[in-house]
């Protein structure tokens, strides 16, 4: 119930407030199985987006959000070049990872479910994000508001055109199907001078 709390503290007049997140406070990352045995993390470098909350009716927020995925980093060059090409994100072609929610709904313990569409490689499909950890607005000192969450997802590769692949001699592959996505996030609204 945090969430209805939150919106009731951002009612200035009751209509939707615009936000927008702070790249350097915020990242994207993934973590995805390698050859079976471990788990590979990495994150991007570089997102953006915006957000809207509209304090009467917690439905109608929405949040936009942008990824470059040319900002791919796991900590590995040949690695992340091999992400860069054609058999993964292919980034000539599909510069940006892009999500659109469509809708959010109370969930259990007072988080979140945020549905929208995920589009990687030109691929769009429907994800949900569960979101936990809504704060409280806080004032920065600079004129502004913050706000922050961390939403998670699991997505399958293979669903946005990633199936590249390798068989190892143990059986099984080189690189897992499912993908865990976690987003931390913070968000600024600039408040009206008073």
């Amino acid at each position: 119930m945090r969430f209805f709390a939150l919106l009731a503290l951002l009612a200035a007049p009751a209509a939707a407030q615009e936000w927008r997140i702070d790249p350097s406070h915020s990242a994207a990352q993934f973590a995805v199985r390698h050859m079976m045995v471990s788990t590979v993390r990495g994150h991007f470098g570089t997102i953006r987006g915006t957000a809207s909350y509209d304090p009467a009716d917690a439905a109608k927020s929405s949040i936009t959000v942008e990824v470059d995925a040319a900002s791919i980093d796991t900590r590995n060059a040949k690695r992340d070049a091999h992400l860069k090409s054609a058999d993964f994100f292919d980034v000539e072609k599909h510069p940006t990872l892009h999500f659109q929610s469509r809708s959010v709904e109370p969930a259990a313990g007072g988080r979140l479910k945020l549905t929208g569409d995920l589009t990687i490689r030109g691929v769009s499909r429907p994800v949900t994000f569960d979101i936990e950890g809504m704060s409280a607005p806080v004032r920065d000192g600079r004129g502004g508001e913050r706000i922050g969450a961390t939403a998670g997802a699991r997505i399958s590769r293979k669903d946005f055109g990633m199936t590249w692949n390798r068989a190892i001699e143990a059986g099984g592959v080189t690189v897992g199907d499912e993908v865990s996505i976690t987003i931390d996030l913070q968000l600024i609204r600039k408040l009206p001078v008073q």
